[in-house]
């Protein structure tokens, strides 16, 4: 079995059935997908790809991406999908790193041809339309014989500390986390539709699988991107959606619905589920959430290590307000979900006591082979069958999981541990705040001393003085940034995740600057 046999299921089961959309156009049944994905496999086996050889998608969200996909498992290959805002030199990195073949591309992002590949197509051109011609039969093109335990999807990190590493998912992985949505995310029934705003090539990408299982609708919007005007209208159009969707693209949907004054009963008419993760979701920020749009939030945790499962926070627990813990488990990430185990350690390996801080350990059928031709790098994240995530956090005796902050984001000042995020989630709490990053910056003193990056709500007047003396309220004195710097907006990825590595050189910057 391989994720492939899931279309071809839904193809012989409902081919009339609509499967795929471009905004509220009807792009391709399940019998059409299944064809056309059917062609490519059969045109890229006659060109010469070969079982495991790597195709490259550097493309931004197009309803061709799922064909693609598809097609490639098809014929036995491995998709290598890259964020659609990289330089052309980080990839070529990766077309270098993963030995890619063949690359497809959306001319915005790719206009000139990438160095190292043997084929390029434009996934809008005629060449495309040649090898997506669908095949008359589909069912005749044999399905190249994959293992669940072979490779079907190569991810490479975001390299915000250096270069990316390739993170190696097979078929089990991804089939274990398509299978677990339905048990600790959200149930998902044919008539259901789930919609790609954020990047395909990551979560809201993964996501595809679940939903091919159950022969779900799925969405590609018109504009290919997140735009919370276009989004609530898709979900009034086509029934409520589901979707992915990093902290950020969250807070745009709640600051439309609450701009707009669009009720929680409409809210339900557009959205169905929102699972949101990839980055920390404040505390204030799911209060506001429920409150604006209502009861249609679940948060998972995991890594593209162990994609989209390690654990969740569902609707029920997040709407569990009589719980005497009610806000420390809105807090936290939830609960190991169901195929995985989750340990906070010290380390050496051995496990916290309860209410401890530790690294976040996993352990399952969803955690990844390794890293792709990096066996030192695979040895030191998994070890005896757990990865060791680099997240720090702590478990409660009810098992709910609350993080801390990522193990490289840990200061230490004075001798004292510091978690950013306890600092990020004070500052929150005033009025006027939009958005806050903490980091630590070297310190002669303090050995670091505590940074913060704060960007006010429009309209609003927040001096230093305000943010100091609220931060003295709410936490220890010895916890409270030395600096704080008023900015217009946080450094991003094109994932919603703060480029921290870019605040601690220019929070750097500043002191230097600040001495002179």
């Amino acid at each position: 079995m391989s994720l492939v046999d899931l279309l071809i299921r839904q193809a012989r089961q409902q081919p009339e059935c609509a499967a795929v959309f471009s905004g509220t156009a009807l792009h391709a049944t399940y019998g059409q997908w299944a064809a056309r994905s059917a062609g490519l496999a059969q045109g890229m086996r006659q060109a010469g790809l070969l079982p495991g050889d790597r195709v490259l998608l550097f493309m931004h969200n197009h309803p061709r991406y799922l064909e693609v996909l598809w097609a490639a498992w098809w014929a036995g290959l491995v998709v290598v999908p890259v964020n659609a805002k990289l330089h052309t030199r980080e990839v070529e990195w990766i077309i270098d790193n993963a030995q890619a073949r063949w690359a497809f591309v959306t001319r915005d992002v790719a206009p000139e041809p990438l160095a190292g590949l043997e084929r390029q197509i434009d996934i809008e051109s005629a060449e495309a339309d040649i090898l997506l011609a669908p095949m008359l039969d589909a069912f005749a093109v044999p399905v190249t014989p994959r293992e669940l335990g072979d490779l079907a999807w190569l991810f490479y990190t975001s390299g915000t500390t250096g270069r990316p590493k390739g993170v190696m998912l097979t078929h089990r992985n991804l089939i274990t986390m398509g299978l677990t949505y339905f048990v600790d995310v959200d149930p998902v029934a044919n008539t259901d539709t789930i919609v790609y705003g954020a990047p395909m090539s990551h979560g809201a990408g993964l996501y595809a699988i679940p939903h091919v299982m159950a022969g779900a609708r799925h969405v590609v919007p018109a504009s290919g991107g997140v735009d919370p005007a276009e989004l609530f209208a898709l979900g009034q159009a086509l029934g409520p959606l589901s979707t992915f969707a990093a902290p950020t693209i969250v807070k745009r949907l709640v600051d439309h619905a609450q701009d707009h004054g669009i009720s929680v009963e409409d809210s339900a008419k557009s959205f169905k589920t929102i699972v949101y993760g990839g980055a920390p979701m404040y505390l204030a920020d799911i209060q506001r959430a429920l409150r604006v749009m209502g009861p249609c939030f679940v948060q998972i945790y995991g890594q593209g290590e162990t994609p989209m499962v390690a654990t969740a926070l569902s609707r029920q627990q997040l709407a569990d307000t009589l719980h005497p813990r009610y806000l420390e488990r809105m807090a936290s990430v939830g609960v190991a979900q169901t195929p995985v185990q989750v340990r906070v350690s010290n380390e050496q390996g051995q496990d916290v006591a309860l209410g401890e801080v530790g690294e976040v350990l996993v352990k399952g059928d969803c955690v990844m082979a390794g890293y792709w031709r990096n066996p030192e790098a695979s040895a030191l994240a998994i070890r005896d069958g757990w990865l060791w995530t680099g997240d720090v956090g702590c478990l409660d005796g009810d098992g709910f999981l609350t993080l801390k902050d990522r193990s490289k984001d840990l200061i230490i000042s004075g001798g004292s541990n510091i978690y950013p995020r306890e600092v990020e989630e004070a500052l929150l709490t005033l009025s006027g705040v939009d958005e806050v990053a903490v980091v630590g910056v070297p310190d002669p003193e303090w050995g670091e001393a505590v940074v913060a990056f704060v960007v006010l709500q429009a309209g609003t007047a927040v001096g230093q003085t305000e943010l100091d003396e609220h931060c003295l309220a709410q936490i220890a004195r010895f916890k409270r940034p030395k600096h704080y710097h008023l900015v217009d907006r946080l450094p991003k990825n094109n994932y919603g995740k703060v480029l921290k590595t870019d605040l601690r050189e220019v929070a750097s910057s500043a002191l230097k600057l600040h001495k002179v």
